[in-house]
């Protein structure tokens, strides 16, 4: 999956770094990728990294990511506080924390936004994740926006019923906070997810921007 150094057989550890700007991208993301992966790999050890998440959206990212990690060998969780919106202004100290936190993880995929996310905060943590682990395989996801930013990705992961339903009570479940807002529900979701399906060839699937893969 997204190139992954061939030598890493399916039943040894592989070291997953998932990095979100907000509480719910990864799971909006990536979310029945991340499912998918430990259901097949439970061998898996997750660093969960959410840039913006204060107070009540920090709790919501806890417990979302508790759900979506518990098929993990070992899931280290982090939610920090910077400010939403700001991230290009506070670059430096978000990269201050990869450096003196994250670098050590050493993953082997790394799951984040893309570089060119119509939100700034959102191209702020994708050109971290370009900086910092230039030896991972980096797949970049999509999250649905007013923007109209969605583009043509060149990478898909299939998934089945079970997994989408999953993902889908999740976001469901553990976000609250975001049930007003008029596009966050499970239509958009799983009609994303449908129309991605179309162009994999599956019923439902995740897209990803892979700039480099290596077969």
């Amino acid at each position: 999956m997204f190139g992954l150094d061939p030598a890493l057989g399916r039943d040894e550890p592989l070291r997953l770094l998932l990095l979100g700007a907000h509480a719910d991208d990864v799971e909006i993301g990536a979310g029945g990728t991340v499912l998918r992966l430990l259901d097949e790999r439970p061998q898996t050890e997750v660093t969960y990294v959410v840039f913006s998440g204060r107070a009540d959206r920090a709790a919501e990212t806890r417990a979302a990511a508790a759900a979506l990690l518990a098929g993990a060998a070992r899931a280290d969780v982090h939610v920090l506080a910077y400010r939403d919106g700001y991230f290009p202004f506070e670059a430096a100290d978000i990269k201050g924390f990869a450096q003196a936190t994250l670098e050590g993880v050493r993953p082997h995929l790394v799951l984040t936004h893309r570089r060119d996310d119509a939100h700034q905060d959102h191209r702020v943590i994708a050109d971290l994740a370009w900086q910092t682990f230039r030896g991972a395989a980096i797949a970049q996801y999509e999250i649905p926006k007013w923007d109209g930013d969605l583009d043509r990705p060149n990478a898909y992961v299939a998934l089945d019923d079970d997994v989408m339903m999953r993902k889908l009570s999740i976001l469901e479940q553990h976000f609250p906070s975001q049930q007003a807002k008029g596009w966050y529900d499970a239509e958009t979701f799983q009609g994303l997810a449908r129309i991605r399906g179309v162009e994999a060839g599956v019923r439902y699937a995740e897209a990803f921007h892979c700039a480099k893969l290596v077969w």
